[in-house]
Parts: structure tokens; C-alpha cells; sequence
């Protein structure tokens, strides 16, 4: 509890914990990690921007794939529903980002999310949470690690490092530019690392983020000054 004795906020709801650490491991027994089944034409990004503590701004980026032509973009704003609670932050994203994803006139035929897939603690990242939802593949590119140890991969552009947690290789450390930091790519959901990975890498061009999250993180703060 040391976060909200540091942010000087009350502790979770023990009955709220203990609910959504039901859904968790129910969701988990769910998720399936396999080679993919599609033909990739069309890729989506999506990210959310909390503002204050009260609502959400979600956005999708639709680009084809692999010439990253920006198709669509949509957003949606509301509220959050659920307190900040460190291991369960999907639960206060999936809603809006859900609602988001219904703005799209295309849908994508998989989805690359800023955050984590099976990197998670309860292997329920936020990428996994929309794959369950949505019945679709999901990619989790995140910023930062949340779980597991690695050796830093090589500072070229490329280099790839395992991301291992309790002796299970979850994620992939990638640089996807020479000498800036990596970025952690875990399959979410009806994906397997090694084509979340390649995908990932196909999908940087010059940024260090992949263009799909680097463009919906892009508009997130865009759309922001429309709400």
C-alpha cells in the first residue's frame, strides 16, 4: 500500500480488490497466445489520456498495413469509473477505449495498444484485456517494464532481449531506433511473441514508439484540446 501512503489517498476497497481479482483470473483462463490467422491489411493503434482523476480520452488510429497510411482516427471522452489501483489500471481504461473502438467505420485486423499485454503480473495487461473483449489480436507496446528482469539488447536498432518473469519469457525488449531506450513487446491476445515482435518492428520507422501507438499517443493530446 506504500503508493496511496505516498499520494495520501485511501487504500482499495477489499471487496472491490478481491472482485476484480476474480474477473482477472477468470479473464486469464481465457487468453490465447498462437501463431496468427490473418492476412494484416489493416492495423489499428489506440492510447488513453486520463485528465484529472475523473474521465478518460481514448483514441484508435486505423492505418494500413505495412504502409502505415492513416486511414481513420476516432476518439472518445468520459468518465472513469474506477479509482487508480496499481495492477488493475485496464479496468479503468478498457471501458472508454471500448467505446472508442466502436467510432471506427473499419475495423482492424489487429490492434497495437500502448501499454502491456501478457507483462502483467496476472498476465492481464491492458493489450489483453481489449484481444478478450474484442475477440481480436492484440500487440502490447509499452514505455516501461512492470514485471520480470532482462539484459539491455544492444544499442542498434533491432536488438531484441528476452523480458523474463518467473522463468517465463513474456515480453521482448526491442529497440526500434539506435541509442534510445526500448520498448516492451508482449502479445496480448491471438498472437504469439515472435509475430507481435516482427510486427512491432515493421511498424518503426523513425520514433522510438511504433507508428500505430506513436500516432494514437500523437492524437490523444491533439484531441484533448476538443473536450
Amino acid at each position: 500500500m506504500a503508493y496511496y501512503r505516498r499520494f495520501n489517498t485511501p487504500p482499495p476497497d477489499p471487496a472491490v480488490l478481491k472482485k476484480l481479482t476474480a474477473q482477472q483470473q477468470q479473464m486469464q483462463q481465457q487468453v490465447i497466445i498462437q501463431k496468427p490467422d490473418f492476412d494484416l491489411k489493416l492495423i489499428a493503434g489506440c492510447d488513453s489520456s486520463f485528465i484529472g482523476e475523473d474521465s478518460i480520452l481514448s483514441v484508435f488510429v486505423l492505418l494500413h498495413y505495412p504502409s502505415l497510411e492513416v486511414l481513420e482516427k476516432v476518439w472518445h471522452h468520459g468518465p472513469v469509473e474506477l479509482p487508480y489501483i496499481p495492477g488493475f489500471l485496464a479496468f479503468r481504461e478498457a471501458p472508454n477505449l471500448l467505446l472508442a473502438y466502436e467510432k471506427l467505420q473499419q475495423k482492424p485486423d489487429l490492434i497495437m495498444v500502448d501499454g502491456h499485454g501478457i507483462s502483467h503480473p496476472r498476465k492481464l495487461g491492458i493489450a489483453t484485456h481489449l484481444g478478450l473483449h474484442l475477440k481480436k489480436p492484440t500487440i502490447g507496446v509499452a514505455k516501461k517494464v512492470l514485471v520480470g528482469k532482462y539484459t539491455e539488447p544492444a544499442s542498434t536498432k533491432g536488438a531484441v532481449s528476452p523480458l523474463v518473469y518467473k522463468e517465463e519469457h513474456i515480453a521482448n525488449v526491442l529497440r526500434t531506433k539506435d541509442n534510445v531506450k526500448p520498448v516492451f513487446v508482449s502479445p496480448g491476445h491471438l498472437i504469439d511473441l515472435e509475430s507481435a515482435t516482427e510486427i512491432a518492428m515493421t511498424c518503426a520507422t523513425k520514433y522510438k514508439l511504433p507508428e500505430p501507438t506513436r500516432l494514437a499517443d500523437h492524437y490523444a493530446a491533439v484531441f484533448k484540446s476538443e473536450v
